[in-house]
């Protein structure tokens, strides 16, 4: 297919393309016993689709302190199934309920992130409209709707650099405004985004990206 089609494919929400591309395979689980699970929220806007974000309050303790995020967290006993996490923890975080208002699209496979031994499982979801959001944790300091579109084509693609002691690494990263997404989040909306290509059968993004 055309390149063309994959820019329509983010004009507006194909939830039968997105869940076409989850379903080409089962996802790839961890054996980690400690769990989290994530919600990535899809939404159609004038602008074409967007995804739902949430900056991380800065707290001690926290490893994603500060940083972007999707809406999720720790699995509880209490949850059964690690979908009930993402669903529980979407709510207690921003206020939305996904039970009645989203449709479950598929799931990602699971993600490491290098600063936490536990693995996280992302959850895709699409809602009809923008719900008015805010944050209700005390864990959460701002909620952001960007664009899948901009960020499957590439647009925001930037090098993050992270500072420590007297080191500086760089990762690969998104520019939302005054906003960076990179490490896991990062990860996972271009695992989403590949997911895509593959059904479409493009190039990856990474391949054509000539920065390295």
């Amino acid at each position: 297919m055309a390149a063309r089609d994959f820019v329509t494919a983010w004009n507006r929400l194909d939830r039968e393309l997105v869940r076409r591309a989850l379903s080409v395979r089962s996802p790839r689980v961890s054996e980690l016993p400690r769990r989290a699970a994530v919600a990535l929220v899809l939404t159609e806007a004038p602008l074409g689709v967007e995804v739902l974000l949430i900056r991380r309050a800065t707290r001690a303790g926290d490893p994603w302190s500060g940083q972007m995020a999707l809406p999720g967290g720790h699995h509880a006993e209490a949850d059964g199934a690690l979908l009930e996490t993402a669903l529980r923890e979407a709510a207690e975080e921003v206020g939305v309920d996904l039970r009645q208002s989203g449709e479950l699209l598929g799931q990602l496979d699971d993600v490491l992130p290098g600063n936490a031994a536990v693995a996280v499982s992302p959850f895709v979801f699409a809602v009809e409209s923008r719900p008015v959001l805010t944050p209700r944790s005390e864990e959460v300091d701002a909620v952001v709707w960007a664009s899948l579109g901009a960020l499957a084509r590439g647009e925001s693609r930037i090098e993050h650099e992270l500072r420590m002691e007297r080191q500086v690494l760089r990762f690969p990263a998104f520019q939302l405004g005054e906003h960076v997404v990179w490490g896991m989040t990062y990860r996972v909306l271009l695992a989403l985004i590949e997911r895509v290509r593959e059904t479409l059968r493009l190039d990856s993004l990474e391949a054509g990206d000539s920065r390295g």
